[in-house]
């Protein structure tokens, strides 16, 4: 009996070692990594939907709540400045 708790404990044990040095954050999340724009003006969304926005200089960019909602990250480049977009 004494014997199964300290195989238990030891696996335990290597497990959380292991989990310790992953990074499961990259397992739920996957980023945008090349995401796609369109023209403000042939954009079809609601007025209710919410967007995040960001302007560098005369560059803006808008992001959907919605779709940001499932992928949580989006790389992107806006007025020549690398971002990270997250929600």
């Amino acid at each position: 009996m004494a014997r199964t708790g300290l195989v238990a404990a030891m696996v335990l044990s290597a497990g959380s070692a292991v989990m310790v040095r992953l990074n499961y954050f990259e397992w739920m999340f996957r980023p945008i990594q090349a995401a796609g724009f369109i023209a403000a003006g042939d954009a079809h969304l609601s007025d209710k939907e919410m967007v995040m926005t960001v302007q560098m200089g005369p560059d803006a960019r808008a992001y959907p709540i919605r779709q940001m909602a499932y992928h949580h990250i989006l790389n992107d480049v806006v007025g020549a400045v690398p971002i990270v977009v997250t929600y």
